[in-house]
């Protein structure tokens, strides 16, 4: 169940990081994208975090669903976009892909959370 706090999905994106710590925390950096992915999962599900992975977000214009879709790494709680990268750095165009599927998809809140920074997990929140 989500506790939706204004629509920010504060307490929500705390848990949502809180998993992505532990991953980070025993995996650390160096790995694909997948390997987090797969990962994550499995806290989700430990911590009963509702989430649906790689999901078809339907992309709206002028109050239509298009063909064209974007698939995000996650969707979780229903309403929370996540991006994850294995990169060095999130970099601007992480930022642009996040802030574009969240307006895309008429989402409020998003993350991008890259676990190939080192030494720390490296995250970014918005809200539109």
């Amino acid at each position: 169940m989500t506790r939706n706090d204004g629509n920010n999905f504060e307490a929500e994106g705390y848990e949502l990081m809180g998993a992505a710590f532990e991953v980070y925390n025993e995996l650390g950096s160096g790995f694909l994208e997948e390997v987090y992915q797969e990962a994550l999962q499995r806290v989700f599900i430990e911590k009963r975090i509702p989430f649906t992975a790689q999901p078809r977000l339907a992309v709206w214009f002028r109050g239509s669903p298009l063909t064209k879709f974007y698939v995000a790494d996650f969707l979780v709680y229903g309403e929370i976009v996540v991006e994850l990268k294995a990169a060095r750095a999130i970099a601007p165009e992480h930022e642009a892909q996040l802030l574009n599927e969240l307006r895309a998809t008429n989402k409020r809140v998003g993350y991008v959370i890259n676990f190939g920074a080192f030494p720390k997990l490296q995250w970014s929140r918005r809200v539109l």
